[in-house]
């Protein structure tokens, strides 16, 4: 397949005028020919990547059953995600192994975002700071107990999410560093306490902002000690509920070229309004914002894709956008081979958008998808 006349995104940010070429399932450098499809000046960019979301069209990573997976990838890959990166809740050991067995043995179909990890959030959370997480199986930060369900993940867990300043963090994320990617979570951690943990080897942040203290001038906390630190990463979900645009504009500027940005999207997502479940508590959604009965956020209601467009719009330029829901991703996964740009040798998911951001093409390993 050959395409001519796009704006092609570019690991930096920038677009460049030009074309793809596309063999098999990876990007060729050879130059378009005078047949290659003219596409009008549309963008061009690579697939996207969820590292942090839940679920959509009425299932959940948690469900543990391939129907559920199939259903959230199909929907994924249909908005432009071409890779993902669900998330766990807190639950039972048991329980969490199951769901770690089951994706283990999934393998990827045609018109599905590969399935390339799995994120832990919880059980190794502050009650304090829970959120939309089940206090009832919350449970000490434990070293021995991610790696027994990484095995029965079969390796597949690539972050684990947790409180710095739980009795047995700091020593969790020392002996964890070099087998998965560390994220501070739902905590109630300091500044001194965030920065001993990055010392220690947490290189994440997950959803900046939400379930941690804020910043502050004389308690800057998690956030402050991420900023200090150009090896850390930040989640951001940019669903125009969660985070206020001016926060999304600063947080993109603070942490410039570190931004990663995810939906947190659940089972809502993709439906109508209504009642649903999360983490096995109740969940009522309207329009794009979805809560607990008490009030508490619960995720999102929005994919990925509409996250860029809603950063867009808040002022964040295209390119950045791009890189923190593609590029960024695809380096704190290390995934970077395959995923994250359009260069030669990648594989060859692509999304070509008219100037509006609507999808005009999904190709995703090389092949054309129904939009």
């Amino acid at each position: 397949m050959e395409y001519k006349n796009l704006k092609v995104f570019q690991p930096d940010g920038t677009f460049r005028t030009g074309g793809l070429c596309i063999e098999g399932e990876r990007i060729v450098p050879a130059a378009p020919s005078t047949g290659a499809r003219d596409m009008g000046g549309m963008y061009a960019i690579p697939g996207l990547i969820d590292l942090h979301f839940h679920g959509c069209m009425g299932y959940d990573f948690c469900d543990g059953t391939h129907e559920a997976i199939s259903a959230i990838a199909k929907y994924q890959a249909k908005n432009g995600v071409a890779a993902i990166c669900p998330a766990t809740m807190t639950y039972p050991e048991d329980k969490l192994a199951s769901i770690a067995r089951t994706a283990a043995s999934y393998r990827i179909e045609p018109d599905g975002a590969a399935l390339i990890g799995i994120n832990m959030e919880g059980p190794f959370f502050s009650a304090a700071k829970k959120g939309a997480q089940n206090g009832a199986y919350l449970h000490a930060p434990d070293a021995d107990m991610f790696r027994r369900l990484q095995r029965a993940a079969n390796g597949l867990f690539r972050l684990c999410d947790l409180s710095p300043e739980l009795p047995g963090a700091m020593d969790t994320i020392e002996a964890l560093a070099g087998e998965v990617r560390l994220s501070i979570a739902h905590t109630e951690a300091d500044y001194d306490t965030a920065c001993e943990a990055i010392r220690r080897g947490a290189r994440q942040v997950t959803h900046l902002f939400n379930a941690m203290p804020p910043l502050s001038h004389r308690a800057p906390g998690v956030i402050g000690a991420a900023a200090d630190h150009d090896e850390v990463m930040v989640e951001l979900i940019a669903d125009g509920v969660h985070i206020h645009p001016a926060v999304v504009r600063s947080t993109f500027k603070l942490f410039a070229g570190r931004v990663i940005l995810i939906s947190d999207s659940m089972m809502a997502t993709g439906l109508a309004d209504g009642e649903y479940s999360l983490g096995g508590q109740a969940v009522t959604v309207r329009g794009n914002r979805a809560t607990l009965h008490d009030g508490t956020i619960a995720g999102s209601a929005t994919n990925l894709l509409d996250c860029v467009r809603s950063a867009v719009r808040m002022g964040i330029p295209l390119g950045q956008a791009v890189q923190a829901a593609s590029t960024n991703p695809a380096r704190a996964l290390g995934v970077q081979q395959d995923y994250g740009s359009l260069e030669p040798g990648k594989l060859a998911n692509v999304l070509l958008l008219d100037e509006n951001l609507n999808i005009d093409t999904i190709i995703l390993r090389g092949q054309p998808i129904s939009v």
